[in-house]
């Protein structure tokens, strides 16, 4: 009985401590996120924790201090693999601290995610990782900033005064992507984006506009943007290709800004028959299993997800932790991969010669 009952005892702080051949203190601080523990010695520390199963006592804890051991996190949605990978990754970097992570789902409405995060705001969480809706602007952040939250924010910001930001390079992600479109021949493209309010569309059009004027003063570049969700686009998309051929000057290249845009370009160039990259070139900016394994496989920017959660939460601890200073603005590089896709002008139908695919 006895035997029995020392397996099914909760493993201890000084259980892990024992294990890893440190201080309980120094258990605490690790499990904290504390950054002044030696790096091997919170590298055993984590180990043992895994090891031995162990879990904060979220009670007991949360008795001793003012904020609970919550991470809260808001995206925009949770059905692209990006921000579904991302909250994967906070959970997991939260839970190495000893924290719980809470995810929610603003779906793309401020006035909900001012909601979640008021709720959060009474939960007592210790620090907050936002993906505005918009930008860094948003009533969420103003929210935030009034009740002294710690936060960060992610994705479609650029830098606020008053919260750290991390994000992907739109900018210059774009910017490679016009320089590929520009190299292969296309003088007439369209960008294709959902709202132009939000920090990143404006980033990755203005990236994309300035650097293919800049290498072909002479280029065609059309734009089409919806408010809302993808529906309107669909028909907006419809419309424009329609006039396009009546006017016999259809773009050679598409550009989208978002997944799912992504996929209405494909839906409506297949609805017309038309086939990548003989009669049409298209890159979207965010990558999916499904590019990758459609033929022609789809050309993509990939955001850096996993470094975007790993300094966020890296910067969100240290203000856990009580560091002080100005904001830091981080932009992560992308990876621009141009797959079969894209290709060069003139070699298909759209341009009275070539075989279609």
């Amino acid at each position: 009985m006895a035997q029995h009952e020392a397996q099914q005892r909760r493993p201890s702080i000084h259980d892990v401590a024992s294990h890893a051949g440190v201080s309980a203190a120094t258990v605490s601080k690790v499990l904290s996120g504390v950054t002044t523990v030696k790096p091997e010695n919170a590298q055993r520390v984590f180990d043992a924790v895994e090891l031995l199963g162990y879990r904060v006592d979220p009670l007991a804890s949360d008795m001793r201090r003012a904020k609970r051991r919550i991470i809260g996190a808001i995206m925009p949605e949770f059905e692209s693999e990006f921000f579904g990978q991302m909250v994967s990754e906070l959970e997991g970097l939260a839970e190495q601290r000893g924290y719980t992570l809470v995810a929610a789902s603003s779906r793309e409405s401020e006035a909900r995610e001012k909601e979640i995060l008021a709720r959060m705001h009474d939960w007592r969480v210790a620090g907050v990782v936002l993906a505005p809706v918009r930008n860094e602007h948003g009533p969420a952040a103003g929210f935030m900033k009034a009740n002294g939250m710690t936060g960060v924010l992610i994705d479609r910001v650029l830098a606020d005064d008053a919260f750290d930001t991390v994000s992907a390079d739109s900018a210059a992600a774009s910017a490679e992507v016009a320089r590929a479109l520009v190299g292969q021949g296309h003088r007439h493209i369209l960008v294709v984006g959902l709202g132009q309010q939000a920090a990143t569309v404006r980033a990755r059009l203005e990236g994309f506009r300035n650097t293919a004027l800049e290498l072909a003063p002479d280029i065609r570049i059309d734009v089409v943007l919806s408010e809302s969700n993808v529906e309107p686009l669909r028909t907006l998309l419809r419309d424009y290709f329609s006039k396009r051929e009546a006017d016999g000057d259809r773009p050679t290249a598409v550009y989208s800004l978002f997944l799912k845009g992504t996929l209405v370009a494909l839906s409506e160039f297949r609805r017309r028959g038309w086939h990548c990259p003989n009669d049409i070139s298209l890159v979207g900016f965010d990558d999916a299993e499904w590019m990758q394994v459609t033929w022609p496989a789809i050309a993509a920017v990939v955001q850096p997800v996993r470094e975007i959660a790993g300094n966020a939460m890296e910067v969100l601890f240290r203000r856990i932790e009580g560091e002080r200073g100005p904001p830091r603005a981080r932009l992560e590089p992308c990876k621009v991969l141009m797959r079969e896709s894209v290709g060069s002008p003139g070699n298909g139908p759209h341009s009275g010669g070539g075989d279609r695919q």
